[in-house]
């Protein structure tokens, strides 16, 4: 089951973090991997682990921000596997934590760009061959921040939201051509860009405290559903967004 062998998957984000996860658990069920993050050297550390492992992997940087550094993507991609079976767009940004009425345009712009916009062009790029094939798996991760309001990092669930519209979008429309769209809603993972929220022990009590599973989560445990909805075993599966979140969306577990 969840067999990816002969796949070939695009992870952006995925130097660290849950996109680290999805491309070293990819790369096991026997897919190759298109390493992507801004910087080569943390995509070089990855790419060795796979092939440590007896796995197919590469570097090729991308910075999510620029158009023509994701088209580059995508075409050197196929140019070196010769296909891509899998995009997941997992690279995302929050330069702004504080109240919507005092946000700058410019981080408005940069967090709207990169978390939705970027995902777009990621999309557009992938879908002609994929059409031609009559095959393809799109994931978005997006986040519960889309499920829900904050008051401090509104703009940033603004942006996820619209990634999980997105996906409900590019289901409708590439689904006769036997292409499916996910999208994943993690809630707090152990990760970097999350460092601040379950590095203080206070503030991860406070975290965790409404999670009925009462902790947080791993980017392991991201990375299995992602495999799922890449997997032939998720191919009814379409316009879906699935909440992992340790129960954190359905209630009160206080």
């Amino acid at each position: 089951m969840f067999d990816l062998t002969g796949k070939v998957a695009v992870i952006t984000g995925s130097s660290r973090g849950i996109g680290r996860a999805i491309a070293e658990m990819y790369a096991k069920a026997g897919a190759k991997i298109v390493v992507s993050s801004r910087k080569a050297p943390a995509c070089d550390e990855v790419v060795a682990t796979i092939r440590a492992a007896g796995g197919d992997a590469i570097t090729i940087p991308c910075n999510i921000g620029s158009k023509d550094d994701c088209a580059r993507l995508i075409t050197e991609a196929t140019a070196h596997y010769g296909k891509i079976d899998i995009l997941v767009c997992n690279a995302a940004v929050n330069p702004y934590f504080g109240p919507i009425e005092s946000i700058s345009d410019e981080a408005y712009d940069k967090i709207m760009n990169s978390n939705v916009r970027s995902n777009l062009w990621l999309c557009q790029q992938v879908i002609p061959q994929m059409k031609e094939r009559k095959d393809g798996a799109i994931l978005i991760v997006s986040s519960i921040g889309g499920l829900r309001g904050s008051d401090k990092l509104g703009v940033y669930c603004i942006s996820k939201a619209a990634d999980m519209q997105l996906v409900r979008n590019l289901a409708v429309e590439l689904g006769p051509h036997n292409i499916r769209a996910n999208a994943i809603a993690p809630g707090l993972i152990r990760t970097d860009f999350a460092r601040a929220l379950w590095e203080n022990p206070k503030i991860y009590e406070a975290s965790t405290r409404n999670c009925p599973l009462r902790r947080i989560g791993e980017p392991n445990e991201i990375a299995g559903a992602a495999l799922y909805l890449a997997s032939n075993e998720g191919r009814f599966c379409t316009g879906h967004t699935m909440v992992i979140d340790g129960g954190v969306t359905i209630g009160d577990a206080g």
